[in-house]
């Protein structure tokens, strides 16, 4: 299973006709098996530049997106790619593979919806580091260091749920890198999070903060809104 992670720099004007587009955008993937978008997400409000959103579409395989990647050339959805890119300053794409221990591998395409839903948006926070050690060995510290002691609190007591954990595919996107694709779960403990620096108790050594400088001190953390009608989220 592949993932197509977008990054659409939209122009203002154009917003609701874009997200319209991606209304779309479901249904023309739902001719077909092989593909489905997941997440259509907004950067929230005052967190960063403007008019932005990111989407994560499913591929089945490197067939499949060769297959869907040639429609979008000069096939079939080739027009719709064009009226998009009108509405858009830019897209930055990778096509991702989800690393050995994330909590999504792989999803059931047929089981994902293909007609616009209507749901309570979800905040997600999607957490990027870029790091000067090798790249597995970050992704594992992140296992052990940051998912497992996670997992082990009870539900209620997390800000976060970690749905999906990425890495760029050979060839396909910045080569050390890595994404934390994590569910807000507390808004109020989100709230907390935004207005207070960060304990010295918990930048530490031994604590998570201080031994993540021993891997990357590089990495970006964006607050993302889905849209009522999103597949997922």
């Amino acid at each position: 299973m592949l993932y197509i992670h977008e990054v659409h720099e939209v122009r203002g004007r154009a917003e609701d006709d874009f997200e319209s587009a991606f209304k779309q955008w479901l249904d023309l993937l739902a001719k077909g098996d092989d593909a489905r978008l997941l997440w259509y997400a907004h950067l929230t409000h005052g967190t960063g530049d403007a008019y932005n959103v990111v989407t994560i579409t499913a591929v089945r395989d490197g067939q499949a997106w060769e297959a869907l990647a040639k429609r979008l050339q000069a096939g079939d959805l080739a027009q719709w790619q064009t009226d998009v890119d009108a509405m858009r300053h830019a897209v930055t794409a990778s096509v991702m593979l989800p690393v050995p221990w994330s909590p999504m591998q792989t999803i059931d395409l047929a089981m994902v919806p293909t007609t616009p839903q209507d749901h309570e948006p979800a905040i997600y926070m999607e957490d990027t580091g870029w790091p000067h050690a090798a790249l597995a060995d970050y992704i594992a510290f992140w296992e052990r260091g940051y998912y497992t002691p996670m997992n082990e609190r009870p539900r209620e007591q997390r800000l976060l749920d970690i749905e999906f954990v990425m890495q760029p595919a050979y060839g396909a996107g910045r080569r050390k890198e890595a994404i934390l694709w994590q569910r807000v779960l507390d808004h109020d403990r989100l709230l907390k999070l935004l207005i207070a620096d960060t304990p010295p108790e918990l930048k530490a050594p031994g604590m998570f903060m201080h031994e993540a400088l021993g891997y990357r001190d590089q990495w970006r953390s964006r607050l993302l809104r889905t849209s009522r009608w999103s597949p997922l989220g």
